[in-house]
């Protein structure tokens, strides 16, 4: 059974990183999905296609999404070739968010496995600070959001990775848990 890797975990704690050096590897039969949010291309982070509101509205109403969800002030989504690229037998990995895994999960049942890119409070502070989008007030609710994240019961697939130390650690991690390489 094709299973979907839905990368989640707080702003700063390197899912970007992770999810681009997975690219990297050569793994049979993984694909890595899109996301479509209404942020402007240029804001840095993670490729993703660009939407207006307007657009992204239209493209939901018309079903061309396999989930959407509303976060830090924009829409976020991920496209309807999901569910074809799982139908075909592919590994799929994506972006997701913490706030949508309960309705991720009651999607995809047990073919969804929550992958949490976990990072110590002092290191994800450090982060957040050096790349220079929050403010200190901003800073703190995330450093709170992440704490009251890691008290909740995640699935007993659910792979927590520590991305506190090197990111080759924290990817190689994830390869041995799931992956074959070639």
């Amino acid at each position: 059974m094709a299973k979907l890797f839905y990368v989640i975990g707080p702003s700063g704690a390197g899912k970007d990183s992770v999810i681009n050096q997975l690219k990297q590897e050569k793994m049979r039969n993984l694909v890595f999905a899109h996301r479509y949010i209404t942020r402007r291309a240029d804001a840095g982070g993670e490729n993703y296609i660009e939407l207006s509101n307007y657009e992204f509205e239209l493209r939901h109403s018309l079903s061309l999404f396999s989930m959407s969800w509303q976060a830090n002030n924009h829409y976020y989504a991920v496209g309807c070739e999901l569910d074809a690229w799982l139908d075909q037998g592919l590994d799929v990995v994506v972006n997701g968010s913490r706030g949508y895994l309960d309705q991720a999960l009651a999607r995809y049942g047990s073919r969804l496995v929550p992958v949490v890119i976990d990072i110590k409070n002092q290191e994800l502070e450090k982060r957040l600070k050096k790349r220079g989008r929050e403010s200190e007030a901003v800073i703190e609710q995330r450093l709170q959001r992440a704490d009251e994240f890691r008290s909740i019961c995640l699935p007993n697939n659910a792979l927590v990775l520590d991305n506190s130390g090197a990111l080759k650690a924290t990817v190689d991690q994830f390869l041995q848990t799931f992956m074959v390489t070639e």
